[in-house]
């Protein structure tokens, strides 16, 4: 009887340990599409980002031009010609590769400005969220939007608006 009356003591406590701990659950992708200066910013990212592609997709289709020329000149052309215009065709496709890993390679040009224009959006949010867990005394936060971090999230655990609150947004 006693070891019955321990066991039932004994989960209660487990059960109610438990429960007292407080979480929320939150979308940090959902912020952020909320707020302008992250919308402001990837608008920025996606036109520099584009001008670059574009001056990219400009040297790929002159190096193209340059094979398809060599194609048919080659066979007219002397070998000290044809090693020749094989080397500016190398020269030309590594400038090529290496305009393309300067600007969207790992930290090229592109991770910079993301890094300039789009981490402080993402700090302001963490400071929010921060902020938040603080005077709320959770335990944890989950951010259900990046990847399979949450399997099931109850939505009234979704603390996303009172982030955005937080933040004078909405």
């Amino acid at each position: 009887m006693k070891k019955v009356l321990l066991v039932v003591c004994s989960l209660w406590l487990a059960s109610f340990a438990v429960n007292a701990q407080k979480y929320a659950i939150i979308d940090t992708k959902y912020i952020l599409d909320k707020m302008p200066e992250y919308k402001d910013a990837q608008t920025k990212l996606d036109a520099i980002a584009a001008g670059w592609q574009k001056e990219i997709d400009d040297q790929q289709a002159d190096l193209d031009k340059m094979y398809r020329d060599f194609e048919a000149e080659q066979v007219m052309l002397s070998e000290e010609l044809k090693k020749k215009r094989e080397d500016q065709l190398f020269n030309k496709e590594k400038a090529v590769r290496d305009l393309q890993r300067k600007h969207f390679g790992f930290e090229g040009d592109l991770y910079k400005k993301r890094q300039e224009l789009v981490k402080p959006v993402q700090d302001k949010v963490y400071n929010a969220i921060q902020k938040l867990a603080v005077q709320r005394s959770y335990d944890f936060i989950l951010d259900k939007s990046e990847g399979i971090t949450v399997i099931f999230a109850d939505p009234k655990l979704d603390k996303s608006e009172d982030v955005l609150k937080e933040l004078g947004i909405k």
